[in-house]
C-alpha cells in the first residue's frame, strides 16, 4: 500500500500557498538527498519550497525535486519523500512532522560531511531555537523555528 506522506506534504504545501504562507521542509540529509552540504547543520536542512523561492517544483510520490537559490547560486535540489522529517508554515508553524525513513544506500551528512553509518535517531523533528531574549513590557512574539510533533 503506498504511503499517506507524499500525499500530506502536497496538502500542506497548498495549503501554506493559499493562506498566503511561506512553506517550509525539515530534512534529514543523507546520500541520497541532493542538497548544497554547506548548509547542513546536525545532518539537517530547513528549506523554504514556497513558490516564489523555487523553480520547477515538482512534488512526486517518491521525490521532491527543484531548483534553488543558495547564496546567489542556484542549485537542483532532489529530497528523497523517505527523509522529509516536517513541513510547516514559517509564519505560525502549522504544519505536520513525519517520520524519517532509511532511504537505500543513504549515509547521514552531519555538519556537510558524509559519515559511514546513518545516525541512530533518524525520526526527531525538527529540534527548537532558543528564543531571544525580550525586554520586559514587549509584546509577546513567536521566536526561532517551531517544535513539531511527529503524527503517525
Amino acid at each position: 500500500m503506498q504511503s499517506t506522506k507524499p500525499y500530506l506534504i502536497r496538502a500542506i504545501h497548498e495549503w501554506c500557498a493559499d493562506q498566503g504562507f511561506t512553506p517550509y521542509l525539515a530534512v534529514k540529509v543523507d546520500s541520497t538527498t541532493r542538497v548544497p552540504r554547506e548548509f547542513v547543520k546536525d545532518g539537517e536542512i530547513v528549506l523554504n519550497v514556497g513558490l516564489e523561492a523555487t523553480h520547477q517544483l515538482l512534488m512526486g510520490n517518491e521525490e521532491i525535486t527543484f531548483q534553488a537559490r543558495f547564496g546567489g547560486r542556484a542549485f537542483p535540489v532532489v529530497v528523497p519523500i523517505a527523509r522529509v522529517a516536517a513541513i510547516y508554515a514559517s509564519e505560525n508553524g502549522e504544519g505536520m512532522a513525519f517520520e524519517v525513513t532509511e532511504t537505500a544506500a543513504g549515509n547521514a551528512v552531519v555538519d556537510g560531511e558524509l559519515t559511514d553509518s546513518t545516525p541512530e535517531d533518524t525520526s526527531s523533528a525538527v529540534s527548537p531555537v532558543p528564543a531571544r531574549s525580550v525586554p520586559e513590557g514587549t509584546p509577546e512574539r513567536l521566536t526561532g523555528r517551531p517544535v513539531l510533533t511527529r503524527v503517525k
